[in-house]
């Protein structure tokens, strides 16, 4: 019995590394303060229809919180969102100056949509709701390739 469990625990592993590795090398070269951006738009919208994005810019400002602006379109109507990151490096290193939003969380720590200012709560929740988006994405990506 034992046996079993550790040949379908080794299956399992062996597929999230595939699905992690075909993740990590889908060809997106989105920065994932855009992604999770645009995740947080789309949870908090609530649409069942996919939003069109029409305008996206990651601005990092020094020590100041980085800025990632976004504009879409979607079925009721125009919007635009922009996501703080608070700067979150303790050393410059090769790797800022290469990629400067390296520099900066990965969670946002203020978040305007359509002009609304998200007040702290709303901001936790629509970042739980867009991790598990990503993640439920994950599972069924992985799904298909085990089908």
């Amino acid at each position: 019995m034992l046996h079993c469990v550790r040949r379908v625990d080794l299956r399992v592993l062996g597929a999230l590394v595939v699905v992690l590795f075909a993740a990590g090398c889908s060809g997106s070269r989105e920065d994932v303060r855009v992604t999770l951006c645009k995740d947080l738009v789309a949870v908090r919208l609530g649409t069942s229809q996919p939003l069109t994005w029409t305008g996206s810019e990651a601005q990092a400002r020094g020590h100041e919180d980085a800025a990632v602006r976004l504009r879409y379109s979607g079925p009721n109507g125009d919007g635009n969102a922009v996501c703080y990151y608070a700067y979150n490096a303790v050393d410059d290193t090769a790797q800022m100056i290469s990629d400067p939003l390296s520099a900066y969380s990965t969670s946002p720590s203020k978040m305007i949509l359509n002009g609304k200012t998200l007040s702290r709560q709303e901001l936790a929740v629509a970042v739980k709701d867009a991790m598990l988006k990503q993640g439920k994405s994950l599972v069924d990506g992985a799904k298909k390739m085990f089908q």
